[in-house]
């Protein structure tokens, strides 16, 4: 049987390292911040310390338990609590929450080690998943940029006062039948709406400029501006009064 003071140094160290894991997470303002991630370490850990050590008392009375049955229950479970993480944006057509939902199971294979005593695995672990969640990022960005063109897609940027103009900006573009890819709608502290129209790369310049000549006159439209698919965009139109 463990003794109070093992079962104490397991858990505070699965605190620990959950608090540096969830510390990044917290630190770009998720919804799974340090406290989650310290919660779901040091859970995890007492499920491994109950699994291994929870019925002693009853071993040896023909009683044969397989000691990995809860942590292999915590691998699967913590599923759900990384699928409520996750967020599909209707509007903006992607899915966030992936990372923080991974991050959340990793974490508890950390809180698994660190409950089973791997004291060693469960740092380097903590270790790698923190480089990964910290430093990697603008390295992905790098990489996936490579060998793309460096204009991008054509592209209209509008701000709006009144979010109900967003709907005038659709049917404006639907008369046109521009090849719209996405719409991308971001609040603004000061209660604005900056939208992102992203066309395909079939759209010309002077369709782009005339969409943009004739959404500055909705009401509601604070500026306008666009990049066209030429590597130099051209100069923005003026914002509208």
């Amino acid at each position: 049987m463990i003794d109070a003071f093992e079962v104490f140094l397991r858990i505070a160290l699965a605190a620990a390292l959950g608090a540096v894991i969830g510390l990044n997470r917290s630190r770009k303002e998720w919804a799974a911040g340090m406290r989650t991630h310290m919660l779901v370490c040091v859970g995890a850990a007492l499920a491994i310390i109950v699994s291994a050590f929870g019925f002693h008392d009853v071993l040896g009375k023909n009683v044969v338990l397989d000691p990995s049955r809860i942590a292999a229950q915590v691998v699967s479970g913590i599923g759900f609590l990384g699928a409520g993480t996750i967020m599909f944006l209707q509007r903006e057509q992607i899915i966030r929450g992936l990372t923080t939902a991974a991050g959340l199971w990793a974490t508890a294979s950390v809180g698994l080690a660190a409950g089973s005593g791997m004291v060693a695995a469960a740092v380097i672990a903590t270790a790698v998943i923190w480089l990964i969640l910290a430093m990697l990022k603008p390295l992905e960005r790098k990489l996936s940029a490579w060998g793309r063109p460096a204009s991008g897609p054509p592209r209209l940027r509008l701000r709006l006062s009144d979010t109900a103009a967003l709907g005038s900006v659709e049917a404006i573009v639907s008369r046109g039948h521009l090849p719209l890819r996405k719409i991308v709608l971001r609040r603004q502290e000061d209660g604005d709406d900056l939208v992102d129209l992203i066309f395909g790369p079939a759209l010309r310049n002077d369709q782009l400029v005339n969409l943009a000549d004739a959404l500055r006159e909705l009401e509601g439209l604070q500026s306008v501006s666009f990049e066209s698919a030429s590597r130099t965009p051209p100069s923005p139109p003026p914002p509208t009064d």
